[in-house]
């Protein structure tokens, strides 16, 4: 394998670390490893630190360490180096949802800039987010490979067991989905109350007539939060053939703080078919409201004002 440039990589939790070595001791030790000297290590220690919030544990053994408290470290270090190529094995699953948003802001900078990513992940979202190009494996061999959109789909197909070289496509494919808030632009954070848009991005490969499509919003253990669909707001949708979209706008909905998952569905009567997408974008919601659940409303004592 030949390359060029500084590569830094994130294969397993701790690759580099000793652990009978304090946090402080394994960053000097793993970005030495990395590439870096001495002096460049001094002068990035307390940005590497304060990434990694685990401040008050540097001077730890990391033996003790959490899995978590592990990958935060060691993330951390590895995005200091200033890679030109940077490998990411799932170590973006570890950590809380703060950490990882964290981390893939970070990631899309570097993606900005310049920087090769490669990014090996079960996770649909990362790849919509961060990827330009994705190779879908199975069982050893490679399945796909191309532009990302038609990769998510295979994977899922793969995951879910439905994949065969010889399937035919449903007549209308649900090909992403993105959050968009208030203004109208691309959105992972959203604020409990205020409007949002999903937009369920589709293709259809030959004229279809009549379908519907719509959406549930889950919580990350599954349960459904709300739902809707072009027939529930009584919606005709205009027959359709090639790439589109279809924006529907959520009013009017109190969402607690957490994450939350997107499912998205169309179906089709002329002619007949169906695709779902389960997990097809992620958002969080922030709120200063204490919640017992997954959405909050006003409650008061009868009585008063």
């Amino acid at each position: 394998v030949l390359t060029r440039g500084r590569m830094a990589a994130l294969l397993e939790l701790g690759a580099g670390f000793h652990p009978d070595l304090s946090g402080r001791e394994n960053v000097y030790l793993n970005a030495s490893i990395l590439g870096l000297s001495r002096e460049e290590i001094d002068e990035r220690f307390d940005d590497i630190v304060e990434f990694s919030g685990i401040r008050e544990f540097i001077d730890t053994a990391v033996k003790f360490y959490s899995s978590g408290m592990y990958v935060r470290l060691a993330f951390s270090v590895a995005v200091h180096t200033d890679p030109d190529i940077l490998l990411v094995d799932e170590v973006l699953a570890v950590g809380d949802e703060a950490f990882q948003r964290r981390c893939m802001d970070r990631i899309a900078r570097f993606r900005e800039e310049g920087c090769t990513i490669i990014l090996v992940t079960h996770s649909a979202q990362q790849v919509a987010e961060l990827c330009d190009r994705g190779i879908v494996m199975s069982h050893g061999a490679v399945v796909f490979d191309g532009p990302t959109e038609p990769a998510i789909g295979v994977l899922r197909d793969v995951l879910e067991g439905r994949y065969r070289e010889d399937a035919v496509s449903p007549p209308l494919l649900v090909r992403g989905v993105e959050v968009r808030g208030p203004g109208g632009m691309p959105a992972r954070e959203l604020a409990s109350g205020e409007p949002f848009t999903v937009r369920l991005r589709l293709r259809a490969d030959q004229q279809v007539r009549s379908w519907a499509a719509g959406f549930s919003i889950n919580t990350t253990d599954g349960h459904m939060v709300f739902a809707s669909n072009t027939q529930l707001i009584e919606y005709l949708p205009p027959p359709v053939q090639g790439e589109t979209h279809l924006d529907l706008e959520v009013r009017d909905i109190r969402l607690g703080r957490g994450q939350y998952h997107i499912h998205a569905n169309a179906v089709t009567s002329d002619p007949v078919g169906d695709h779902g997408v389960a997990h097809a974008a992620t958002f969080f919601v922030t709120t200063d409201v204490p919640t017992l659940g997954s959405a909050y409303g006003r409650v008061v004592v009868r009585g008063t004002p």
